[in-house]
């Protein structure tokens, strides 16, 4: 079993790693190719021009900033916004399942404000609270509060009744409950949500950037717009990459260990 296992893991890795190649040949062949014209050389640089953008993009960045800097910025904010939009998730969450009411009242604010689009309501926050870094914390917050929510409710509610009062016969009531019952067995539910909110929260914070630049707490989407605005498309490609890494990390490296250490190690998914 271990073995069939292992075996499967390998084919899902090089996989994987095909597949990239492949994407890889074909730009490579489409830059070398000049399908576009005079404008290839903007749309498809070759693999070697993006690659030293890559790095130049690290010890030069733009205007005698590194894109340490930007990206330190950024994930300093979405880093305040995930921690906040988490714990008001939980909160609010936990809060519906005590009482009725609130589950009623919240179940139809997630309905609403998950189908508003945080660039959306960007013009509103910005005249409320001004340009300020404070501002992208909100959105990030928007972003990731909604969807896990949504997922939370629905794990809470897909939990067995039996499993309820089996905790409730042991004399837990309240935090309690949900402490040693809901949360557990909710567990893959609030992984998913965590999933789709982690994304959410990432796409929502780089479209802020764009959309409203900070100079004072300049970000990665900020640095995508400079280079757009001086037709660096090498560079700009270079930090598509970044974005892909730094996302491909936080799934394989945070999200991927958790879900082996609780879902899969419960047997609760495969």
């Amino acid at each position: 079993m271990q073995h069939n296992q292992k075996r499967e893991k390998v084919h899902a890795v090089l996989v994987k790693v095909v597949f990239i190649i492949f994407i890889l040949v074909i730009w490579e062949a489409a830059a070398r190719m000049r399908i576009f014209g005079s404008r290839s050389e903007l749309l498809f640089p070759p693999l070697e021009v993006i690659g030293k953008a890559f790095i130049r993009n690290f010890i030069e960045g733009y205007a005698g900033r590194s894109l340490w800097i930007y990206i330190g910025n950024s994930m300093l904010l979405l880093t305040k916004g995930l921690g906040i939009g988490i714990l008001l998730s939980f909160l609010f969450s936990g809060l519906s399942m005590v009482s009725r009411n609130f589950y009623h009242i919240y179940n139809l604010m997630v309905s609403i404000f998950d189908l508003l689009p945080g660039v959306a309501l960007l013009p509103v926050v910005i005249i409320i609270f001004g340009i300020k870094p404070d501002v992208i914390v909100f959105l990030v917050v928007h972003a990731v509060l909604w969807p896990m929510s949504r997922s939370i409710l629905d794990g809470f509610l897909a939990v067995p009744q039996i499993y309820v009062e089996a905790g409730m016969n042991i004399g837990l009531r309240g935090a309690a409950l949900l402490w040693g019952v809901y949360l557990p067995a909710a567990m893959s539910y609030i992984l998913s949500g965590l999933k789709v909110g982690w994304a959410r929260a990432w796409r929502g914070l780089i479209s802020a950037e764009m959309i409203f630049g900070i100079a004072t707490c300049p970000g990665i989407g900020l640095f995508i717009n400079q280079m757009r605005t001086n037709m660096n498309n090498a560079e700009m490609y270079a930090i598509l990459v970044v974005i892909i890494i730094i996302g491909l990390i936080v799934q394989y490296g945070i999200l991927v260990p958790i879900e082996n250490c609780t879902t899969r190690k419960w047997g609760m998914s495969k």
